[in-house]
This record gives structure tokens, C-alpha cells and sequence, in this order.
């Protein structure tokens, strides 16, 4: 049986000597990503003089992304390591009194719960638990500690009685059981039988008491009311909740465990806060319409029930992270608008003001839009990065902004970096305005050259790109290429209307004019060599690209990450088709055949005759391999050139270690190259 050349990532482990006459270039070379650095999770002091956050870098000798907890001034005037070593150092969170910051960390084997008293500098391991736990939260006299941890469950679908061992013997390992709708999952593989539940600890130390119980899943962040007899949290406790992937409601859990339902709507509602008087609940809650992209909106409701009412219903964005101020006449929440993450406020009436914008810059591969952000004593602490910087700790108070942390000047200050621009333009296929960025490379001149151009689509596709640092594409910058990327329709962060511009129709001729329509906007301005363009993307846009080269063959060569290839095969092998078929399908895979048929970029592999590199992890549930392998086999048996990548033991995050992200960057560079 013939069988295809199958080419593995290389480990980069070692780095020869064009690497080290490269490190020292004032370009931004392969080397540099493991010198990054980014801010995430800022955690502002009840008093709001101080934030810590955590710092991830990356290690080059684990080949690991590290995190640490530093804190700093709010006003600037300090900054220091809080807990830092080559263990990791995560989730800080502030007790009620301010003495007192909660941790997760691994430094003794498995992550476990930890407290740091600050006056004296001393640390408490708290807990000795099995799981790992999270969605830490204080009691708010600061005595006892929530969290939430998954309970494996005994299941047992068969009484199977085996022959008995011969002592010495030697046989295989025992059959493995899967009888839950919802089994595997990208990263984790297949799934022990398990339930996420409430405990809660004393902040002292001592053990751990399970609050929830039953065959269901209960979900943080955990809000406790103000005199601290209830937690609420987010849950769906009906007996067909695998098949409910979008629907869950709040309850409240009593010190005793006895539990009670708040809300009962369709949809969603989770992300529970509740207002300092004890009187208001603030969540998320998304309606429960069978559609792929629905607004979270903010909403208020009593606590002891009652209607809920909406402050962000004419918003026509995606709300996230409420945080009540401290006299609950309102709530500081973020949202994503055009790209980039805001911080806004608003009063319990509704009425909004901006309170920070230009969040980002903590996705350190692609510029995804992302951000956080924390609110206390009239602090609000958060990231922000830029397109030639990755995200740093910000602050903003009385209307004064102040920036804490700048990471990555030993790393990039010398660097000469490609440099981010807007542009907008109409979709040939209906006028629709799109919204996009492009890159330009180092020592950039229009008038002296014409540049080659990389098309780079964006994951979800119910995502959003932003103007925020991306160490893939400065990294095609570098050498030499003009790196163009839209936020397509069916991108977040444009409201409803336009995110549902792609319903049933994911991919397709319409999310591809689209892309075409960017080019040719970028041929337009009169610096790119129309004979030079490549396109590339991961996930949603691998599958988009997969798309584009079976509708035209303008790209030189393209590199198809982790895509979706056969699409009647994918939903039936992937970890999400409990969530993907009723939301973004017509019905059932086999019902609608033709449909899924279509959508399929193996639909239009007899039109391709582009150079095409594949790259996917060998460990994907997301997209898995086998999608991969099935465009590889077409493509050969079609003899158009084609190379499989194929990352060993990764995930869907094909990126998600640092030698990785430079492999699969590395690679893409070569294919390339290989075709100017």
C-alpha cells in the first residue's frame, strides 16, 4: 500500500550558528518569541493602591510558558516580584481585608490552593487536593475560601465478569468505557467520568467541604452574598444538560448545601455578582436562539427573584467581566468593539461612559482582541498592548491613566518592528464594509518596491483580530512581506447583524470575497506585486483558506493550519459537535448531506492547483488530523505539491508551547519561500 511522506516538526532544540548571527539582527527573528513577555489578570487591592498581576514568559530550556505574580503601585512608583521562581504562580485574589492574596500554584507537584500573608512575606499550602482547583473566592469575612473542582464519578455501564489472571500472566490493558454524549475534549483527550462542584475551605487551612452535589456540572466565578450564607454560581441541572451546550442558570448554594434555582430562562446566565447591599444580582445572560453568535448582555435581577432587566440591550456588542462599584449604584464591565477590548460603567439605569480603551495584547501568537481587567476603590487595573508591544499593566483613576509595566524593552527595544495600519473596504459580493489591518516590513518604502503579500485569516470564526502585537505575523514582517488580515463577516466585536452575516454559510463564496476583496484593496494602493500573494490561517481559517484555493489559484502557495476538511467527517469525530451542529447547521449531518457537502472544502479540490502545506497537531479533537489527511490524500492523488506538518502530541493549540509557535512559523516562512 502506498503510503504519504509524513514530515514532523522539527524540536528546535538547538540553534546552529545562521540562528545565533540572526539573534543578533535589529530584525525580529525566531529566536526573540522566547524572549517575550505579557500581563494578564490584574488584581486590584480592596484599597486600590496596589495590583498584582501575573507575568508569563517563556523558558527556553522547559520549551514552557511560565507564570509568576508580581505587584505593583497603582500610581507607579513600585514594582516587585510577589511570587516568582521556575514553578508557575497564578489566579492572585485579594481577601476582604487586603492582608491576604489566594493562589494557585504547582510547586509542590499538582496545583494546589495557597495563601500569602503579606505583612510578614509567609505562605500557607491550604489544601491537598486531587484535582486541580479554581474560581477562587473569598467569604466575605475573609475566614473561608470557595472553589470549584471536578469529582470523578463511578460509572460503570456493564457488569462484565472476567476470567481471572494466572498469576504472572501478562494481557493487555483493560477495555476503556465511554457511554457520556459529551466525551473527549481538545487537550485533555478522553474524559474520565467526572462533575465540577462548590467546596469551600477555611482560609486557615483544614479540609475541604463539597457544597453541590449530583451528576451535573456547577461553574464560576462564585459570588457570595454579604453575610455570606450563600454562594452564587452558574449551572445546568436538567437531566439532558449534555445536549444543552448553551443553556444554564443561576442558583444559590447555602453553607449547609442546600441549593435553590435563581433564574429559569432560555439560554444562559452565568457570571454571577452581587451588588454590596445584598439586594441585586448582576450576570451574562444570552438568549437561547439557535443561532451561531448571540450578544451577552449585562443584566439585573433581586436576589430573592424576580424579573431580570437588561443595561446593555441597545449595546449591540458583547458584554463580559461585570464588577459593581462599591456603593452599587453601578458596574464597570468590558466589551469588545471593532477589534479592541473597552472597559465601560454604567449606573443601574443603563446610561454608559468609557472608562478605558485599547485593551489587549495577551495573545501573544495571533492579535487576537483580548484584555482584562479589575476594579476596586475606584482603580481599574488592565492590560494593554499594541502592535509592536505585547500587553503591559495599565491603570486608570480619577480619569488619569498610568502605564505600570513595560516587559518587553530588554527584548524588543532595539528591534526594528513591521508596523500596524488600518484599512477599510467593500465586499464584492454584496458591499458590505470590512475592516482589516496590514503590516508593513521593517525599512518599508512605496515608492521604491512592490512587496509580497500574506493573506492571514483569523480562527472561530466568531472571532475578532485587533491592532494588537502578533509575533507570527512580525515575524513574516521580518522578512520582508507585507501581512494583510480582516475582520471577515461573522467576526465579533461588530455587533449581532454582522456576525450572523455568516449563519449557515461558514465557509463560503461569501466570508472568500471577503478575503479576495482585501487583496485586491491591497493591490490598490499601488505597493504590492500582484504575481507575490500567499495566504495562510489556522482553524476557521484554515478552513477559509482550504476554501479560497479551490475558488482561485492568485495564491502562490499557501499554509492551511488545523483545518476543517470534509465536514460531515469532522462533526461526527471533533469534541465540539454537540455545540456545533445545532448552532451552525440547518440539521442533522445526514439529513442535509449536500448542505454540509458544500461548505466542505473537499468540495473543491478538483479546482486546486495551489502549492499547499498542512500543519495540524496529531493530538487535534478540535479539527482532527484526519481532516488534515484527507485534503493531504486529495491533493496527492490530484499530484498538486503538498507537505504534511504534523505537530507530535499537540492539541488543537499548535502554538501553544514556544518552540511550536516558532515551528509552525518557521515552516509557513519556508514553504514560501519556496515559491517566490
Amino acid at each position: 500500500m502506498f503510503k504519504p511522506a509524513l514530515f514532523l516538526v522539527a524540536a528546535l532544540t538547538a540553534f546552529g550558528p545562521a540562528w545565533a548571527e540572526e539573534a543578533n539582527s535589529t530584525l525580529f527573528n525566531a529566536e526573540d518569541i522566547f524572549n517575550l513577555e505579557y500581563a494578564t489578570g490584574p488584581a486590584v487591592s480592596p484599597d486600590g493602591k496596589q495590583v498584582v498581576y501575573e507575568r508569563r514568559s517563556n523558558d527556553i530550556m522547559t520549551d514552557r510558558t511560565r507564570t509568576n505574580l508580581w505587584i505593583a503601585n497603582a500610581d507607579g512608583t513600585s514594582h516587585m516580584p510577589l511570587m516568582s521562581g521556575r514553578k508557575n504562580f497564578s489566579n492572585p485574589v485579594w481577601s476582604p481585608s487586603g492582608d491576604r492574596i489566594a493562589y494557585l500554584s504547582n510547586e509542590e507537584g499538582s496545583t494546589q490552593l495557597y495563601v500569602l500573608w503579606l505583612a510578614s512575606g509567609r505562605t500557607a499550602l491550604l489544601s491537598n487536593l486531587q484535582e486541580s482547583p479554581r474560581d477562587i473566592s473569598w467569604s466575605p469575612d475573609g475566614k473561608q475560601i470557595a472553589f470549584t473542582m471536578r469529582v470523578p464519578a463511578d460509572h460503570k455501564p456493564l457488569k462484565v465478569k472476567m476470567p481471572k489472571k494466572p498469576e504472572g500472566a501478562t494481557w493487555s490493558d483493560q477495555v476503556k468505557y465511554v457511554s457520556k454524549a459529551r466525551y473527549q475534549r481538545d487537550g485533555q483527550g478522553i474524559l474520565k467520568p467526572a462533575f465540577r462542584h462548590v467546596f469551600i475551605i477555611p482560609a486557615d487551612g483544614g479540609s475541604a467541604r463539597q457544597l453541590t452535589s449530583g451528576e451535573f456540572n456547577h461553574h464560576g466565578p462564585l459570588a457570595f452574598t454579604p453575610d455570606g450564607s450563600e454562594i452564587i454560581l452558574s449551572a445546568n441541572r436538567n437531566e439532558d444538560w449534555e445536549y444543552q451546550q448553551r443553556d444554564s442558570d443561576l442558583f444559590a448554594v447555602s453553607m449547609g448545601g442546600t441549593i435553590r434555582q435563581v433564574t429559569n430562562t432560555p439560554g444562559s446566565e452565568e457570571a454571577p455578582t452581587v451588588s454590596p447591599d445584598g439586594k441585586t444580582i448582576a450576570f451574562l445572560a444570552r438568549d437561547g436562539e439557535k443561532l451561531a453568535y448571540r450578544n451577552r448582555e449585562l443584566k439585573l435581577m433581586p436576589l430573592t427573584g424576580g424579573e431580570a432587566t437588561s443595561l446593555t440591550a441597545d449595546l449591540d456588542r458583547s458584554v463580559d467581566k461585570a464588577i459593581w462599584d462599591a456603593r452599587g449604584r453601578g458596574l464597570y464591565f468590558m466589551m469588545e468593539n471593532r477589534g479592541l477590548a473597552e472597559v465601560h460603567y454604567t449606573d443601574t439605569r443603563g446610561k454608559r461612559r468609557m472608562v478605558a480603551d485599547a485593551l489587549g495584547g495577551t495573545t501573544l501568537g495571533r492579535p487576537y482582541t483580548s484584555g482584562d481587567f479589575d476594579m476596586k476603590a475606584g482603580t481599574v487595573a488592565f492590560t494593554r498592548g499594541s502592535g509592536t508591544r505585547p500587553a503591559d499593566i495599565f491603570t486608570v483613576r480619577d480619569g488619569k491613566t498610568r502605564q505600570l509595566t513595560a516587559l518587553n524593552e530588554d527584548a524588543l527595544g532595539h528591534k526594528t518592528l513591521g508596523q500596524t495600519h488600518e484599512i477599510t473596504y467593500k465586499s464584492s459580493i454584496d458591499g458590505e464594509e470590512i475592516h482589516g489591518w496590514y503590516i508593513t516590513p521593517p525599512g518599508f518604502d512605496p515608492t521604491a518596491k512592490k512587496y509580497p503579500l500574506i493573506l492571514e485569516i483569523h480562527g472561530g470564526p466568531h472571532l475578532s483580530y485587533g491592532p494588537n502585537f502578533s509575533a507570527e505575523m512580525q515575524r513574516f514582517a521580518a522578512e520582508g512581506y507585507v501581512v494583510f488580515y480582516d475582520n471577515h463577516r461573522g467576526s465579533t466585536s461588530y455587533g449581532e447583524r454582522f456576525a450572523l452575516l455568516l449563519q449557515n454559510k461558514y465557509s463560503s463564496e461569501f466570508d472568500f470575497a471577503d478575503h479576495n476583496s482585501g487583496v485586491d484593496a491591497m493591490i490598490g494602493l499601488g505597493f504590492i506585486d500582484p504575481d507575490q500573494l500567499y495566504i495562510t490561517g489556522g482553524s476557521a481559517g484554515g478552513i477559509a483558506s482550504a476554501y479560497a484555493i479551490g475558488l482561485t489559484d492568485r495564491f502562490r502557495a499557501a499554509a492551511v493550519a488545523k483545518p476543517v476538511i470534509n465536514w460531515i467527517s469532522k462533526v461526527l469525530t471533533a469534541d465540539s459537535y454537540l455545540g456545533q451542529i445545532p448552532y451552525q447547521f440547518p440539521g442533522m449531518p445526514w439529513e442535509h448531506v449536500e448542505h454540509y457537502w458544500k461548505r466542505s472544502p473537499l468540495s473543491l479540490v478538483g479546482n486546486v492547483t495551489t502549492p499547499t502545506l498542512l500543519i495540524t497537531g496529531e493530538a487535534d479533537r478540535r479539527t482532527p488530523i484526519s481532516e488534515t489527511e484527507q485534503f493531504y490524500q486529495a491533493l496527492k492523488l490530484r499530484r498538486v505539491d503538498t507537505l504534511m506538518v504534523r505537530v507530535p502530541d499537540s492539541p488543537h493549540g499548535i502554538a501553544g508551547r514556544p518552540s511550536r509557535l516558532v515551528a509552525k512559523v518557521e515552516n509557513i516562512l519556508a514553504w514560501f519561500e519556496k515559491y517566490k
